[in-house]
């Protein structure tokens, strides 16, 4: 492998400012999340695709792609939720191997209330913060970075 590249002062000042401040945001988003809807920022991170799949009801899977979760963090996840009423389980009718995350009423209730205040904050704290032109630069330097990461699902099962 031989001797490491050191990031330089300005690579290891881009780096944490990039880190501390992806920290704070998700902070500061979810605790403004916590505070105007009782959810937290992982509640709505299912809430989310789930009130925007038809019918409200998303393959344990495909569900935990969209956010990008582990098997084992989601169905915590989901477990806790289904316990408050915001989603429940079902089998999946086209593969007995699968399961179904379905968003109950609560649950619709609840993201359709926290979704206002959410695009509030999103706009407050990051784009409101950035021209159209600096909004678009960023976009075009995040999609090149996002482009060449490698697969973080290197076996076929860690989704299933």
């Amino acid at each position: 492998m031989g001797e490491p590249q050191w990031l330089d002062q300005r690579e290891a000042r881009l780096w944490q400012s990039y880190r501390d401040t992806h920290r704070e945001l998700m902070r500061a988003l979810e605790a403004r999340m916590i505070s105007n809807s009782g959810l937290s920022g992982a509640d709505y991170a299912l809430l989310h695709p789930l009130s925007e799949a038809e019918d409200g009801v998303l393959r344990t899977r495909d569900l935990g792609r969209s956010v990008g979760w582990e098997r084992s963090r989601l169905s915590h996840q989901v477990s806790r939720m289904e316990k408050r009423g915001l989603v429940c389980r079902e089998e999946c009718a086209a593969d007995a191997r699968g399961s179904m995350v379905r968003l109950t009423p609560l649950g619709r209730k609840a993201v359709d209330a926290a979704a206002p205040d959410h695009v509030d904050a999103v706009r407050t704290f990051f784009f409101n913060r950035l021209s159209p032109s600096e909004q678009a630069q960023l976009t075009t330097l995040l999609d090149r970075i996002a482009a060449d990461l490698p697969d973080t699902c290197p076996t076929p099962d860690c989704d299933e």
